[in-house]
């Protein structure tokens, strides 16, 4: 009708028409991304990425490493877990992921005597047949695994389901098995994980250790998070470290240790593999 005002949509509102668009093209990338993770599982495209983690009294020498998994696509390329991670953690997928991150770490520990290595885990392949086969057939048939291994668990997932994570954790502590609490901060964070579990390291979210030099905020809650860690004899780990003037600062908070690129990238050639490399080159 003339001298009738159009309904237009309001400036920064999202029209339905882009929602759907937006919905379609999210669908659409995480179905991508099953797909793409499925066929690496399918042909073992799947190997392990290590990373440093650093005492704060000795940054030159790790004293562990982290393993992360890492997914090729069908050209070798790998694949950043960011990519894929969310679009699988709750499906079958991200059991049988965390069931070859498992294998791989324990193959790498057999292998290599005096590593000792941290393997991500989510609280839903406690109950995952297979991986807990591979946990319990491997780590129970060599006690020296046991002590070299631990397994990591955010903070979200262990919420997710306490009584199970209790439960298994005291039957992998009677096969010497460690335990780290993983990204915490990330959530919503409990002081009640330091009560009800008994875990040897705790992991500071990163989120709180970039540029925390100049931040005074989060110089405070991390000063206090390592203080309650200690009070529980809990290792203080603070991760995603960038920069010395960070690391500097997480050392004075009392941190016990510190991981991140300052001290070293996520690498599918670790010293050791470089170390056989060389050896194997010169006959």
């Amino acid at each position: 009708m003339i001298g009738q005002k159009k309904n237009k949509p309001r400036k920064g509102k999202t029209t339905r028409a882009e929602r759907n668009a937006l919905e379609y093209a999210v669908s659409a990338r995480d179905q991508g991304a099953l797909d793409m993770v499925t066929a690496a599982i399918r042909h073992k495209q799947v190997m392990l990425a290590f990373q440093p983690i650093v005492s704060t009294r000795d940054t030159d020498r790790p004293a562990f490493y982290e393993g992360l998994i890492r997914v090729l696509d069908d050209t070798g390329r790998i694949i950043p877990a960011k990519d894929f991670m969310s679009a699988v953690e709750t499906t079958e997928l991200g059991r049988q992921l965390d069931c070859l991150a498992l294998e791989l770490g324990l193959e790498t520990l057999a292998d290599q005597p005096n590593l000792r290595l941290s393997i991500n885990m989510s609280a839903r392949s406690i109950g995952y047949g297979p991986w807990g086969d591979v946990l319990r057939r491997t780590v129970g048939g060599n006690a020296d695994l046991g002590d070299r291994l631990i397994l990591e668990i955010s903070e979200t997932s262990v919420n997710q389901v306490p009584d199970i994570v209790q439960n298994f954790m005291t039957d992998m502590r009677a096969r010497n098995v460690s335990f780290a609490l993983d990204d915490y901060g990330a959530g919503m964070t409990s002081l009640r994980v330091f009560r009800d579990f008994d875990f040897d390291f705790i992991k500071l979210d990163g989120s709180f250790s970039r540029d925390i030099c100049t931040n005074r905020a989060n110089q405070v809650l991390a000063s206090a998070v390592a203080a309650i860690a200690h009070k529980f004899d809990m290792m203080s780990i603070a991760s995603r470290v960038e920069s010395p003037a960070d690391a500097r600062v997480l050392g004075e908070l009392g941190f016990d240790a510190l991981q991140g690129f300052a001290f070293g990238a996520p690498t599918v050639s670790p010293p050791w593999v470089r170390k056989a490399a060389v050896r194997q080159a010169r006959g």
